[in-house]
């Protein structure tokens, strides 16, 4: 079992002091700043309500950043979840997304257990920018009709579905909202030039919130022009009522008992679990591959490493418990992150500060985070896409990527934008496969060479030939090898098959060779392999190629091959060393 805790140990053990403590609480202070509106926006973005995502922020948050297994990682509702969210929303209510949270939980618990951490690292990297670069697509997408202000714009599961309905809405666009998310969007691209201490997103959303409430001051009793959390979402706990965010801290509360698609408390069932199976598992490998990435690129910024199957543990408890406390899906966030270590942070300690923020937040500042404008909001998840999208890279692997990775980038790319992330990232890793064998199986071959090429092959007498084998013999690459070593030459009665450079050995690869010495057996031909490990060996002699007097052995060297070519060939007996057992 994969230990916890390993952030924190690993802190304590290089020495963490109060000096690290004071960092860790400045890093956090500033984390949970620029956690608060980007939690909001992405349960917004995700079809639930904003305090869904807050609650992500305050409990998983915290559970993952004391269980998991990198001192650096913010944990939390992303925006890479929204597109596997959001038709889960739709489809099932917010029960229905809790419960398939839950699961994902448990699967990540199993996969760390499993030490399956090390397996994400072989997602190839343009599968990765491509999902991504989809997502942030698709992210972006939504976000135009609270930006514009359009009406009646009814979300649906699919990206054509969505371009159409925006389209169509066009015609009620509303000029006050689209100058406040302008408003927003400018500051928010502005603000990191001046180099102040104070957050981007922070000062934008305020500016937003400012501009939102003099709108609407001044309108007066003719209705918010300008639509702001509290006037779009309510709340009701222990039947009091409220707009926006409701003021309390997250507590417990069964998943399931949360609505369904219809409204209603959802409806535990069998079937229900058995068709949230699919999403879940989806949940969990995004999860997986977003948090394992996420401690990656904070290794390289802080040079040091983190427990992967410990992270994964970590974000797999977090995710089993946060549904009890009406959080979504939680994950470690790239931009976060890298805000916390470039804050100075030291240990999870500040991810820890950093949920104790947004708790503070909720509790002391629901007021004012309901006159947050949706067009804002919108314009925050404007730049948190094109920032995901890595615009930049994306162009620089079309331009200079081999034309394979290029296809693997654009069909991840399309297939999340137009389908969705699961079908995108399945079908990328089968053709990020595909290339690999093929490329794999190019390196791989078998030449003849011509007598006395070789200084060990001196006295190789007539009648016998040498194959030189290289590369890995496996299923992409057996039968093509193979294939050049039939003799077609009816002088040649013996052959030697030197394959030293050959490092493995797999099923479909004995097959090919039995069969081929099952030929030569046939047609009289002698057939001797040269370079073999003591265990590929075994795998021979289990797959039915073995020692027979004067027809087939193995020796350790391509001159002890010639060696005992030359006797057969002249009709000796096999020698004694030949014979001996190996």
């Amino acid at each position: 079992m994969p230990r916890l805790f390993t952030g924190l140990i690993d802190a304590w053990r290089d020495g963490y002091g109060w000096a690290d403590f004071r960092k860790d609480v400045m890093a956090g202070l500033t984390v949970g700043i620029v956690a608060v509106p980007l939690a909001m926006a992405l349960a917004i973005a995700t079809g639930v309500p904003p305090q869904h995502g807050l609650y992500t922020a305050i409990v998983a948050g915290f559970i993952i950043a004391v269980t998991g297994g990198s001192r650096f990682n913010i944990s939390g509702p992303t925006a890479a979840f929204v597109v596997i969210l959001f038709p889960i929303v739709q489809q099932y209510g917010l029960g229905g997304l809790l419960l398939a949270t839950l699961m994902s939980g448990v699967i990540l618990v199993a996969l760390g257990a499993a030490r399956l951490g090390v397996l994400i690292q072989f997602v190839p990297y343009p599968v990765v920018l491509g999902f991504t670069a989809g997502i942030a697509v698709v992210i972006a997408t939504l976000q135009i009709p609270d930006f514009l202000g359009l009406q009646d714009v009814a979300p649906g599961e699919h990206y054509i579905e969505n371009v159409a309905a925006i389209i169509v809405a066009m015609g009620s666009l509303d000029p006050m909202q689209l100058a406040i998310g302008a408003l927003t969007l400018a500051v928010l691209l502005v603000w990191p030039r001046l180099r102040l201490p104070i957050p981007a997103p922070l000062v934008g959303l305020l500016a937003g919130a400012v501009a939102a409430y003099l709108v609407n001051l001044w309108l007066g009793d003719g209705g918010p022009a300008v639509e702001t959390i509290a006037s779009r979402f309510s709340w009701e706990i222990d039947g009091v009522a409220g707009s926006g965010v409701p003021p309390v801290a997250p507590s417990p509360v069964l998943p399931w008992l949360f609505p369904g698609p219809d409204g209603q408390p959802l409806q535990l069932s069998f079937g229900l679990v058995s068709a949230l199976i699919g999403p879940a598992f989806a949940i969990a490998m995004l999860a997986a591959i977003e948090s394992l990435l996420c401690a990656t690129v904070a290794d390289g910024m802080t040079r040091t490493r983190h427990d992967p199957n410990a992270e994964l543990i970590g974000q797999g408890l977090g995710n089993i418990a946060v549904p009890f406390f009406g959080g979504i899906t939680a994950t470690a966030a790239i931009a976060r992150t890298a805000t916390n270590v470039r804050s100075g942070a030291r240990s999870p300690v500040a991810a820890i500060v950093h949920a104790l923020v947004v708790l503070l937040a909720v509790v002391s500042l629901a007021g004012l985070l309901g006159l947050v404008p949706m067009a804002a909001l919108a314009a925050l998840l404007f730049v948190v896409a094109w920032n995901m999208s890595e615009a930049r890279h994306f162009l620089q692997t079309l331009r200079s990527a081999p034309p394979g990775d290029v296809a693997v980038l654009l069909v991840c790319f399309l297939l999340t934008v137009i389908f969705d992330m699961v079908l995108a990232v399945a079908v990328g890793i089968g053709l990020a496969s595909v290339l690999f064998i093929r490329r794999m199986a190019m390196l791989t071959h078998a030449s003849r060479l011509a007598p006395g090429s070789e200084a060990d092959m001196g006295g190789l007498p007539p009648g016998a030939v040498v194959y030189d084998v290289n590369g890995p013999l496996f299923f992409g690459a057996a039968e093509k090898a193979v294939s050049s070593m039939r003799v077609v030459d009816r002088d040649i009665r013996l052959v030697i098959l030197d394959m030293v450079d050959v490092p493995s050995i797999d099923g479909t690869a004995l097959t090919a060779l039995k069969t081929l010495s099952d030929e030569m057996r046939v047609h009289g031909i002698s057939l001797i392999y040269t370079g073999l490990t003591p265990r590929q060996i075994v795998k021979l002699r289990r797959a039915g190629i073995r020692k027979v007097r004067g027809r087939l052995t193995y020796c350790r060297t391509r001159s002890r091959a010639v060696a005992i070519a030359t006797r057969w060939l002249a009709g000796e007996s096999q020698c004694p060393e030949d014979s001996r057992p190996r």
